[in-house]
């Protein structure tokens, strides 16, 4: 049986854990060359066990709002792999949990930079290879189901995803004639290093999220990376502008 990713070359941004670091494991089983970026060296820690397991990874250490690190790193990733069919950004920061009026301007900026910047730099950077790599291409976006809902609890990130929602859809419109697409995925509670933390500090955190949710529970970082590699693959050749809510049915209540 082919692999479902088998000749594809992906980049995974914020691939040093959680969402990350599963989506990049699994699309390397599933035949990817996989470039691996993070601030965090442990990316590199993540590269070393998809090798030795088999599969093709390396890893660069690039901040996405860092523009010319971008333009450099995507370069090196054509060279090496020879292609690039696949962008994940992932990468992104929770930010003040403050309410809007007590944000200073200034973090505000830094989570929009992050989380709206890093996309959208790594898409403008990413497209020009695209268009001389032949076949299906797919960039998938992280958005979040805050993006459709409100809650208050970490403003400025949900406005940041939001952002990011919006800008899968227009880029889909806009790169469709060129075989690019775009699509979003929007998840719920994940149980991510960053949520594990969020736990620490507020105890009781886990099972009241778990109560939340009609499933009973709340997602893993395989559940998102599986819905990655739909959308990464051909099999959602037909899929582009779309988002895929993976929430435990959350937002369905």
């Amino acid at each position: 049986m082919t692999a479902r990713l088998e000749g594809k070359t992906a980049i995974v941004t914020g691939a040093g854990s959680g969402m990350g670091e599963a989506i990049s494991r699994l699309f390397a089983r599933e035949g990817a060359a996989v470039a691996l970026v993070d601030m965090s060296d442990s990316g590199e820690r993540v590269a070393q066990e998809i090798r030795d397991a088999g599969g093709t990874a390396q890893f660069w250490t690039m901040n996405v709002t860092d523009e010319s690190r971008i333009e450099q790193v995507f370069a090196e990733v054509v060279e090496r792999f020879g292609a690039l069919n696949i962008l994940i950004n992932n990468a992104g920061i929770a930010g003040p949990v403050e309410p809007t009026d007590k944000v200073d301007f200034a973090d505000w900026e830094k989570v929009f930079k992050v989380n709206a910047g890093g996309p959208f730099l790594c898409t403008k950077h990413a497209i020009p290879h695209m268009r001389n790599t032949p076949g299906q291409k797919s960039i998938v976006n992280m958005s979040s189901i805050y993006a459709i809902i409100g809650n208050a609890d970490v403003p400025v990130y949900h406005a940041t995803k939001a952002a990011v929602r919006t800008m899968t859809k227009t880029d889909a419109i806009t790169y469709a004639a060129e075989g690019i697409r775009f699509n979003a995925i929007l998840p719920g509670t994940i149980l991510t290093p960053m949520n594990i933390e969020k736990a620490r500090q507020t105890p009781g955190y886990i099972e009241q999220m778990k109560s939340e949710h009609p499933l009973g529970t709340i997602g893993e970082p395989d559940d998102v990376a599986y819905a990655m590699l739909f959308l990464a693959s051909d099999e959602s050749k037909f899929t582009t502008g779309s988002e895929l809510v993976i929430d435990g049915g959350y937002t369905a209540q």
